[in-house]
């Protein structure tokens, strides 16, 4: 990891003389900084976003998203349309075996002794690899766990966890910035009332233990404080990319540029229309892993084409022009989106994304943060009866809710650019883009029908998440980064996986790669 440039004691050697020196003035007030005789309003030394374990950075910009392909499933559901996407990071790899593991154990030990059921909602659904006329027993029982698949992508994670998995990632990476840089304790053993969680370190309400505070020049304040937002020591979180940020991302289209115009729109992740290397030193060799014909998934003996039989290591073949492994073949991957076959046309043309739900934190009367002390579950019941529940909420995190109008503090009345937490629908599922609209009179059996009716008419609803890529059990056709397809988000599959991102703060190349200041 890039060692961040707010070290603990650069910074309070920088506070302590800018408050000795009382040099730097503000612009619009000319009030010194940093000077506890003007009350202390401190800024802290900053260059640029540090890059977290395991992520590169995507240069942004526009490009033409969408099909690029015949639509052989006559799905029109890519229609191709220029938009632009901001710079943000993603992991050079989709997530290991390994890295999954890793998760588990730490979930295992906070969390396993008092609250099994957060460990066992962690758990991948190892069954997806059972088939009816296939013998894959030997997956179901070695995949996840034996060291010779650790470096192999980690598959039968639905949507849902791969999100906790990005938050508990979050917590943990900053976690260990805070210990490296001083300012808190490593605790190997934590418990559910002590681990260190993010929103609720920036909440004040984390009770872990605190080795050394940063210095604070508050007049009234008692000499120290803890990190904030504005010192920038912290990451942003990671989380899933969105499908526009995938599909930009999977195509490299960095490689093909020449001042502002781009030479050659790809099909793949590479140049070209084939799927075998055109280069003299490694001709014919297989750029991605996929299937190639109907019982061809790797090849005859002697000369495996693409050397795996089902997932390869995360780290085969060649990385596309960002440096991203695999964006083509493998596994397909999660991203953020809830599907809608018409997303292409509703979307805005900057940063794309369906399936925002705005929401905010719980505080009490007084206005803190309140947290959770028990695991919680949202209860709901399909079509066929059966019971289904999601954890929304686990011991030691801040409390979230939908914005809502019966709130007076969201002040939702008074906005202009929404005026209610959940846009899922907006545009494509909701009661106005229904053909049943003008004809949906309160009291009459087509009253609030929407455009989708899940099990009836559609197999689309709100909990329908976009997967992008081909995987080791597809055709080549897949891998094309303009193909979407959707699954439930509480399903998992044997060739779904996924990889984080995270939004980059600030300049879109970095000041030290010769950004305008």
């Amino acid at each position: 990891m890039k060692k961040a440039s707010s070290k603990l004691f650069i910074l309070s050697l920088v506070v302590i003389i800018a408050a000795s020196c009382g040099k730097e003035k503000s612009a619009v007030t000319g009030w010194e900084y940093n000077n506890p005789k003007n009350g202390g309003f401190e800024v802290a030394p900053y260059e640029e976003q540090e890059t977290g374990p395991g992520l590169v950075l995507v240069e942004g910009g526009t490009f033409t998203m969408g099909r690029n392909e015949q639509d052989v499933m006559y799905d029109w559901n890519n229609v191709p349309r220029r938009v632009t996407v901001s710079s943000f990071y993603m992991d050079e790899t989709e997530v290991r075996n390994l890295d999954y593991l890793e998760y588990l154990h730490w979930t295992n030990k906070v969390f396993g002794a008092n609250f099994i059921e957060v460990l066992k909602k962690a758990l991948p659904d190892t069954l997806v690899w059972r088939e009816k006329l296939a013998f894959n027993e030997p997956y179901v029982e070695y995949y996840l766990r034996h060291p010779a698949y650790r470096e192999y992508p980690v598959v039968g994670v639905n949507w849902l966890q791969a999100n906790d998995f990005c938050a508990w990632r979050t917590d943990r990476v900053n976690e260990f910035i805070l210990i490296r840089e001083g300012i808190l304790d490593h605790n190997p053993s934590p418990t559910e009332t002590d681990y260190f969680n993010t929103d609720q370190y920036f909440a004040g309400k984390w009770t872990g233990q605190v080795k050394q505070n940063l210095p604070s020049l508050d007049p009234g304040g008692t000499g120290e404080r803890q990190v904030r937002m504005e010192d920038g020591i912290l990451l942003p979180r990671y989380r899933l990319p969105t499908e526009a940020e995938w599909e930009y991302a999977a195509y490299g289209l960095i490689g093909n540029t020449v001042g502002e115009r781009i030479t050659e729109r790809r099909l793949y992740p590479w140049n070209g229309h084939a799927v075998r290397n055109s280069s003299d030193q490694y001709l014919g060799q297989m750029l991605a892993n996929y299937t190639r014909s109907n019982g061809d998934n790797m090849g005859t003996a002697g000369y495996l084409n693409d050397n795996a039989d089902v997932t390869a290591p995360v780290l085969s073949y060649w990385p596309n022009d960002y440096g991203l492994y695999n964006m083509a073949g493998n596994v397909s991957e999660w991203v953020m989106d809830v599907y809608r076959p018409l997303s292409a046309q509703d979307k805005d043309d900057f940063r794309p994304f369906r399936g925002n739900v705005f929401k905010t934190q719980v505080k009490d009367v007084d206005g803190i943060v309140i947290n959770t002390d028990s695991v919680k579950y949202e209860y709901s019941v399909d079509e066929k009866g059966k019971k289904d529940s999601d954890i929304v909420s686990i011991p030691g995190q801040v409390k979230w809710r939908d914005v809502s109008i019966a709130h007076n503090e969201d002040n939702l009345d008074e906005r202009r650019n929404y005026n209610h937490a959940d846009n899922i629908n907006y545009k494509d599922g909701d009661l106005e883009s229904s053909v049943f609209y003008a004809d949906a009179e309160a009291g009459t059996s087509k009253a609030g029908k929407l455009m989708y009716e899940f099990k009836s008419t559609s197999l689309i609803n709100d909990k329908a998440r976009v997967y992008k890529g081909g995987s080791w059990k597809d055709r080549a056709y897949w891998m094309s980064p303009g193909t979407r397809r959707f699954l439930d988000q509480r399903q998992a599959t044997d060739y779904i996986g996924f990889r984080c991102a995270m939004t980059r703060v600030g300049s879109p190349v970095g000041l030290g790669a010769g950004g305008k200041k």
